[in-house]
């Protein structure tokens, strides 16, 4: 991981050992920070995205410092793909302890201009991937008895702001649907967590389409998370005991305000 070392990402020791983690987008950004974190704590992780060179140089670093990881190139927009994961996860491990739904993308432009199929891609990745990976795990985790569901939104799941339209209604879904989910499972013992970022230094901004969306970003001059501090706070709700579920973390810069 480029900002932080595995070290500094996690202080709970080996508190998650012999759990097998999924992370989506784990190529980059929070993904890869969490699956690295997430493997220093004991994980075994599965590693989750669409660029396969990637996910390959993450599992060569993890092993490296002592970790297990396994790579399933993986598009959640792809039915075919998810259950492939779900069960070359299963076949190899016999368990998934930790799903982190972390895959998305942030095309922010003003709906007056926006490109209808940025708005479709963002529902596809952000919220509809991540529902449909949830529906294939929960029954590995229903026949445990045991499990945790990390879901990524954002501020942007809890505050609406123009130029966000597409994306604020995925993540105000990834709320809602993590709420629900934890209704209808945390009986089974699975636990659940919404982890809602303010700004992350990732390379999720550089894929804004709109110019003027992109000037008026760079006029702000947000402080910034890196993915680093979003990777411990996953590692803090998932390595916590089985009567602790942590439902949703809220975590922004010192100093941003919106």
């Amino acid at each position: 991981m480029s900002d932080n070392s595995a070290t500094e990402t996690t202080q709970h020791g080996q508190q998650l050992a012999n759990k097998v983690a999924i992370v989506t987008g784990a190529s980059s950004g929070i993904g890869e920070a969490t699956a690295e974190a997430l493997a220093a704590d004991g994980a075994r992780v599965v590693l989750a995205a669409r660029r396969v060179e990637e996910l390959e140089a993450l599992a060569d670093r993890i092993e490296s410092d002592g970790g297990e990881a396994l790579v399933v190139p993986t598009d959640v927009t792809e039915e075919e793909d998810i259950d492939a994961l779900v069960e070359e996860t299963t076949d190899e491990y016999g368990q998934i302890d930790i799903l982190v739904n972390n895959a998305g993308v942030m095309l922010l432009e003003p709906l007056e201009r926006a490109d209808r199929s940025n708005l479709r891609q963002m529902v596809e990745v952000n919220l509809l991937g991540l529902m449909n990976l949830t529906h294939a795990v929960l029954p590995v985790m229903q026949e445990q008895d045991a499990g945790h569901i990390v879901n990524v939104s954002s501020v942007a799941g809890r505050e609406a702001s123009a130029n966000s339209s597409g994306y604020n209604a995925t993540k105000f879904g990834v709320n809602a649907f993590t709420d629900a989910v934890r209704q209808e499972v945390s009986g089974d013992g699975i636990r659940s967590t919404v982890i809602e970022p303010g700004a992350v230094e990732t390379e999720l901004a550089t894929h804004i389409p709109d110019e003027q969306v992109i000037e008026q970003f760079a006029e702000m001059d947000l402080p910034t998370l890196n993915a680093g501090d979003i990777a411990r706070s996953i590692v803090y709700a998932t390595s916590q005991p089985q009567r602790v579920d942590v439902n949703e973390i809220l975590i922004r810069p010192t100093g941003q305000n919106l």
